[in-house]
């Protein structure tokens, strides 16, 4: 099953769709979470309620921080070179089509339409590639965020400790 999953740009896309509807479900949590905290300390925060309120800044930027990193990584190790590929293949596929579109005996149109043919299957399984390294491009990007707010999410869901 993983190896579909990593093949089938579908099932990446729907990965990456799954795990953005759980972090924004535990994210909403949180924020009504935090959001009742804030307003039951007053004007008048526990050292916690603070603790708790500087906490929120540091681990967003954190996150943020973290997410581009690995984004910026991921697109920099596939993203570039299979989008050359496709670039070149398409390409081809222009010289494949003038060629059979110039061909002068029936034995070089068949031999320009085999060339015609392989290039258009090799660009569309470029693209369909470069569709699944998008896809991991965001996965990466969004696993430190889920991270952090499924992991907010069961902390403050937890009994308090006082």
């Amino acid at each position: 099953m993983s190896s579909i999953r990593f093949f089938n740009p579908l099932m990446l896309w729907a990965d990456v769709a799954a795990t953005a509807h759980e972090m924004l479900l535990s994210s909403g949590s949180v924020i009504r979470m935090r959001s009742e905290r804030i307003a039951r300390a007053g004007l008048a925060p526990s050292e916690a309620d603070l603790a708790e309120f500087q906490l929120m800044g540091h681990e967003k930027l954190a996150a943020a921080s973290e997410a581009g990193a690995a984004m910026v990584n991921q697109l920099h190790t596939t993203q570039f070179v299979l989008f050359n590929r496709a670039v070149r293949h398409w390409l081809s596929g222009g010289v494949a089509l003038f060629s059979l579109a110039t061909s002068t005996s029936q034995a070089q149109a068949v031999t320009h339409a085999e060339a015609l043919g392989t290039s258009a299957a090799r660009t569309a399984a470029a693209v369909s590639q470069l569709s699944s390294a998008g896809a991991r491009i965001v996965q990466r990007g969004l696993k430190p965020i889920h991270a952090k707010a499924t992991a907010n999410e069961r902390r403050l869901a937890a009994p308090a400790e006082y």
